[in-house]
């Protein structure tokens, strides 16, 4: 009887745990995304839609743009996950590259901006904290990190060009190159 009552607890107390955490999204990261959401919106009204759109596609065309410098600028004035919304301004062929470049962007870039992933700085931090106690300035390691990121991004772009066009060989598809006005 002892085990039922004690599974019944646990299995409750699952769900408690899973409302606790839903809870702490609507009040944490919910609200902040909406926000960003809201402001990134209102700036492309502000500087206009066109020019977004112009920008987009010179910045398609461009592999150093679409996988470095436009997923920087996302990463550092958005933070993650916002930054990969402004894929929305790539053709659907680069959709996929620019998202794997601007997801890693957001992972190695926590030591230098801490803004951009919160969620990650714990590990940087831990990291951090090691070297600190050995009386050494983890900056060195947070740049090091970061240049690499870059250096990776542009890889990780490359190389999901690569695989998608793999895929829509085989697939038999073809994905546009022309960016959708919105």
């Amino acid at each position: 009887m002892d085990l039922i009552v004690s599974f019944a607890e646990g299995f409750m107390n699952l769900f408690t745990v899973g409302a606790d955490t839903f809870v702490s999204w609507v009040s944490g990261i919910v609200p902040k995304v909406l926000l960003l959401l809201i402001a990134m919106n209102t700036l492309i009204a502000l500087v206009g839609q066109n020019k977004i759109n112009k920008f987009a596609k010179m910045s398609a065309k461009n592999p150093l743009l679409r996988y470095m410098i436009v997923p920087f600028l996302g990463a550092f004035m958005l933070g993650n996950p916002m930054a990969l919304s402004l894929g929305r301004f790539m053709p659907e062929r680069v959709k996929p590259s620019y998202y794997a470049s601007a997801s890693y962007f957001c992972h190695t870039s926590s030591g230098v901006f801490p803004h951009i992933n919160p969620g990650e700085v714990f590990i940087f931090l831990g990291i951090a904290n090691g070297i600190t106690t050995l009386g050494l300035s983890y900056m060195p390691l947070a740049v090091r990190y970061m240049l690499v990121g870059l250096v990776c991004n542009f890889l990780s772009g490359w190389a999901t060009d690569f695989t998608t066009k793999m895929v829509m060989k085989q697939q038999g598809i073809e994905l546009s190159n022309e960016l959708k006005e919105a």
